[in-house]
């Protein structure tokens, strides 16, 4: 049962680090991820330091705790050298007890290049690489701004195959002129070179960004919302049938392939962030926390040569505030959420009405276990829905 903390008190309730590695080699048109690209060389070492610093700040903070799960995020840590990756498992592993079974992840690019270092990161301690492919087809890499080709990808895959019990790879949606025909086709041939794992994401225009230019002028046309629905439909429809259903809106895993990390966020547990622009989720004294660093590499540099860490955002959240967190979060996920959970935390139960209402619309249904969830047909509208049991 659920605490005032918002932690869980399961035995799987999982403690994540995330650390963030903010560099890319270009920035893609679509992103608005904290990535920034640097034409002069990286001082891994100095970083290395960094990261050393504030990991060990951020355990005196929340000491005692069993690490789960690690996730190297980005920007594009298969830019870092296998060593430098070494060294920040080594620097966790130093400050906290780590789990036996750990899942060690790090996202990476399907460049030659980078896959060639793949080995290396296994030896380092990584078990499970998140690989950015994003398309199957040339042209829409090209549009998309990535480095790769179709083939690097797909050779990239094999490699990653090799090096790693588990991997997954990402691929983006919904894309300019895309048909369900071609769609049908390219997620049949991803899921034929994906062992358990699928992240499908559909292409938002994110504000700031060259996208939202082009779209704004016009110069770049999306899928309507009719359209994006029928590959959205389309894509559980394939993904389905081929046994790797989806387990969070976006995420599709045979079952107890999920990725791990990702669920401790989903399921509202505790995370610590580490890096430049990273954010963590700790319980301090009883009180849950939510956390964020210094989003600019070379600022959050200095910053934790100066006190150990590069926190900026530090704030006690209210129960409101977690419990709305916690189905913010919970509701994406198939499983659904605990509805006692959610009492626990705000201290009053979700309005019986409203789900009622929700329920007779065909967008949330009760699981034998007594959860919450929303249903296929309310996957499409999630933001509205949670709105609507939030309020």
């Amino acid at each position: 049962m659920g605490g005032a903390d918002g932690s869980n008190g399961a035995a799987d309730a999982g403690f994540g680090v995330y650390v963030h590695w903010p560099f890319c080699l270009s920035k893609c048109p679509y992103c608005d991820f904290n990535s920034h690209v640097r034409h002069t060389g990286i001082d891994e070492e100095r970083y290395v330091r960094a990261f050393a610093a504030e990991i060990a700040t951020t355990a005196q903070r929340a000491p005692g705790r069993t690490v789960t799960t690690i996730f190297m995020g980005g920007g594009t840590p298969s830019l870092m050298k296998p060593e430098t990756v070494g060294a920040i498992l080594d620097t966790i592993g130093k400050h906290w007890s780590v789990a036996p079974d750990v899942e060690v992840t790090l996202e990476a690019n399907p460049t030659s290049v980078e896959a060639t270092r793949f080995a290396g990161y296994r030896t380092a301690g990584v078990n499970r690489v998140s690989l950015g492919v994003q398309a199957l087809d040339d042209a829409s890499l090209k549009e998309l701004g990535r480095l790769h080709t179709a083939q690097e990808a797909l050779d990239a895959v094999k490699i990653a195959r090799r090096a790693f019990e588990r991997y997954s790879f990402d691929l983006i949606y919904a894309r300019p002129r895309q048909t369900t025909a071609e769609w049908r086709a390219e997620l049949s041939r991803a899921i034929d070179e994906a062992a358990e794992h699928l992240s499908l994401y559909q292409l938002t225009i994110e504000q700031d960004t060259p996208f939202a230019a082009l779209h704004a002028a016009g110069k770049l046309i999306i899928p309507d919302d009719d359209n994006a629905r029928a590959l959205y439909d389309l894509t559980q429809e394939i993904t389905d049938a081929r046994g790797l259903p989806a387990y969070e809106i976006s995420n599709h895993a045979r079952p107890g392939a999920e990725c791990r990390h990702n669920l401790v966020y989903w399921r509202y547990h505790e995370y610590a962030g580490v890096g430049p622009g990273a954010h963590g989720r700790l319980v301090i004294d009883g009180k849950r926390h939510a956390i964020a660093t210094e989003r600019r590499p070379e600022s959050w540099l200095m910053r934790v040569e100066a006190g150990g860490h590069g926190v900026i955002e530090d704030e006690t959240l209210l129960t409101s505030e977690q419990a709305d967190e916690f189905l913010l979060m919970g509701l994406r996920l198939a499983e659904g959420i605990d509805p006692k959970r959610f009492t626990a935390l705000s201290g009053h139960a979700l309005d019986a009405a409203r789900i009622a209402a929700l329920g007779a619309e065909g967008f949330v249904e009760a699981t034998p276990d007594g959860h919450l969830r929303v249903t296929r047909a309310g996957f499409p509208i999630l933001d509205a829905v949670v709105a609507d049991l939030a309020a």
